[in-house]
């Protein structure tokens, strides 16, 4: 959904890069730049809208109001709107260079099924523990504790 947004906006140059697990930041990043000032702020906007009527909140908006970018944080994801000249300067897809880059196509793929696993035809469970016995002692200081 947030990419599609990108491109309804005509956001150019779109990147989705996978980080390493052990960046620890978020999954994704959605990269994308604006023409100009009021485009960047247009695609961030609607990639906001658009999430938002889906019923996923940004965890954090930042530059909003910049001419230069803006990022919206969802946790497992962020989308990056940045001018031209500020995506050059930041350079994330240098600084991430260990990511793997997504392709926008194998988004619209639908998810492969998952193998059907046969049904046991018993439950297996596993033994119970045998119950613990308690001295008559035991539980009357146990009463007595109101436990």
């Amino acid at each position: 959904m947030a990419v599609q947004a990108c491109q309804e906006k005509k956001a150019e140059d779109i990147n989705i890069l996978r980080l390493d697990a052990a960046s620890g930041l978020t999954d994704y990043f959605v990269i994308c730049s604006g023409a100009n000032p009021r485009q960047v702020e247009a695609i961030g906007e609607a990639v906001d809208e658009k999430l938002s009527r889906a019923g996923f909140e940004p965890l954090n908006i930042d530059g909003r109001r910049s001419a230069d970018w803006m990022v919206l944080d969802y946790s497992d994801f962020m989308v990056h709107v940045f001018s031209e000249s500020a995506r050059k300067f930041y350079d994330l897809e240098r600084l991430w260079k260990t990511a793997t880059k997504v392709e926008i196509a194998d988004l619209e793929k639908p998810e492969p099924k998952k193998a059907a696993v046969k049904k046991a035809v018993g439950k297996k469970t596993l033994p119970k523990a045998p119950a613990k016995k308690t001295s008559r002692k035991t539980a009357a200081k146990r009463s007595r504790k109101g436990k």
